[in-house]
């Protein structure tokens, strides 16, 4: 990293915006689509990837010669004042855990969009609305103003359901306007909190992190701030009830959608849960881990069963999410080094293999036409390629040994286990329960893959007109693999990034 920025004169790495340079770039690449010369779609799709690979180059960069790992301050400042008489500020700043979900967006978003490439329904909407999600997803963690971060939490909507109307299934419509209410009714809680907390206090008002950070509260006032903040993260989680949107809007969804949503979207509640929740609301925090804990083991069973009953592929994916979200509520819930750097690891983890198995779902559905369980069946003989994939990343995330999953997943369970807040026989209680839901997650995981793979159901017809996954496919999910396959034999290849943030959070409340 020493030799990075030696190579560089000082006063330009210091004085360019990196994280503006990072954030803004793709919406406005976005806005230059309708620019293009109309000749196909191949011309707006290598654009589009284009577009993402640079600026994943560009995040790459930002992480490896601009950033210190080993320095749990907030990093790459900036702050332009932008509304002076409302103190909104573009104040951006980043530390180990930003760059380290900034760049799962940027690895994630790439790999969508060769996902994306059978789009051929508005190419342009559909291509613009991903770039814009990107810049949304990328600015949602470096904001240090609670204003700004209401602004990019609000600025996926709209990309979101751009995506659901233009390629999705038959009740796109309504699971787009599910997806609207869900996710707009938690972010009133946030613009209410944002308001109260900058408002609060007779030295003006401030939305800075920073100043918020120092500011308390009467503990009444701050639980119901922690409460409020809690159920806009609840949707995004998801966490049971709110959580309904999720398979409903996998369900219609095209992959890349489900990709893009499943890899990034659902780790904006995890981030803001540890981010707004730990970090400025301490002492209301101190009073919810018991809780939390009990609602993320309860998750797993409940999530893990439901999925198992569900006869539609994207939706026993879907439900598996939200299975697996709730290794992080306990890992936020154990406050524990070791819990906490599991949640961040199974944030991760889960992007990457959320992403991979979503994709590989719509390359099954882009050969069979079908996503029932019950009209598939012995595909392993013509897509072998296909079966191979699948089965690599279903082993993953039922938390085979040697695949970061198990590694995250583990973390989570010592974190409860070493906490000696809690009693013994709390601490086993969860322990079972999680136990529990790893048992039945290889079952209904095992079982998706034998009612795909395995058997004759698929039509005698249909067999030979079958074609196994081709090179773009292959490289997608093979990009996916390695990280999954690197973490879970080294975990410090990713810990090291915000290990050293992890722990200056935990002992503000011993």
């Amino acid at each position: 990293m020493g030799s990075c920025i030696e190579s560089i004169p000082i006063s330009i790495t210091s004085n360019l915006p990196w994280l503006t340079i990072i954030v803004l770039p793709p919406i406005l690449a976005g806005l230059l689509i309708p620019l293009l010369p109309y000749g196909g779609n191949r011309i707006v799709r290598w654009y589009t990837l284009g577009v993402c690979v640079l600026e994943f180059l560009t995040i790459t960069y930002t992480l490896r010669c601009q950033f210190r790992i080993s320095d749990e301050s907030i990093q790459l400042k900036e702050d332009y004042n932008w509304i002076s008489t409302i103190d909104f500020h573009w104040r951006l700043g980043v530390d180990g855990l930003s760059m380290g979900l900034i760049l799962l967006t940027g690895f994630v978003t790439t790999s969508a969009v060769p996902a994306a490439w059978p789009v051929t329904r508005n190419p342009r909407l559909f291509y613009f609305s991903m770039l814009a999600m990107y810049s949304g997803q990328v600015g949602l963690f470096a904001p240090r103003d609670l204003s700004l971060f209401f602004l990019m939490w609000e600025l996926e909507l709209i990309p979101v359901y751009s995506l659901l109307l233009v390629r999705g299934g038959k009740k796109r419509i309504y699971s787009a306007t599910k997806f609207i209410l869900y996710t707009a009714g938690g972010s009133i809680f946030i613009l209410l909190g944002s308001l109260t907390m900058g408002l609060y206090g007779s030295h003006g008002p401030s939305f800075d992190l920073r100043v918020l950070t120092n500011k308390s509260y009467p503990i009444a006032s701050e639980i119901i701030l922690y409460l409020g903040f809690l159920i806009a993260y609840a949707v995004k989680l998801p966490i049971s009830p709110p959580h309904t949107w999720l398979p409903d809007t996998h369900g219609e969804a095209h992959y890349s959608t489900c990709t893009l949503s499943a890899g990034i979207l659902l780790k904006m509640g995890g981030y803001g849960l540890i981010r707004i929740n730990m970090e400025l609301l301490p002492h209301a925090h101190s009073i919810f881990p018991p809780w939390l804990v009990t609602i993320g083991a309860i998750q797993i069973v409940y999530a893990s069963l439901i999925s198992f009953s569900q006869r539609n592929l994207k939706r026993r994916i879907a439900y598996s999410s939200v299975s697996h979200t709730g290794f992080v509520i306990i890992g936020i819930g154990s406050i524990t080094n070791m819990g906490l750097n599991g949640a961040i690891l199974q944030m991760i983890s889960h992007g990457l293999i959320g992403a991979a198995l979503f994709s590989l779902a719509g390359t099954g559905y882009d050969r069979t036409r079908t996503l029932l369980l019950d009209q598939l069946g012995g595909l392993a003989t013509p897509m072998p390629k296909l079966f191979t994939m699948f089965s690599a990343f279903s082993l993953a995330s039922l938390a085979l040994p040697g695949m970061s999953g198990f590694v995250a997943e583990l973390m989570v369970f010592l974190g409860v286990i070493i906490n000696q807040d809690y009693s013994s026989t709390f601490r086993g209680t969860i322990v079972v329960i999680g136990a529990v839901g790893t048992i039945l997650t290889p079952i209904y995981l095992l079982s998706m893959l034998r009612q795909m793979f395995y058997g004759y159901r698929i039509s005698n017809l249909l067999m030979p007109h079958l074609t196994d996954s081709g090179p773009r496919e292959i490289f997608t999910s093979v990009c996916l693999l390695l990280p999954i396959i690197g973490i879970g034999f080294y975990p410090n290849l990713v810990l090291s990034s915000w290990n050293s943030k992890v722990e200056s959070i935990p002992f503000r409340y011993h």
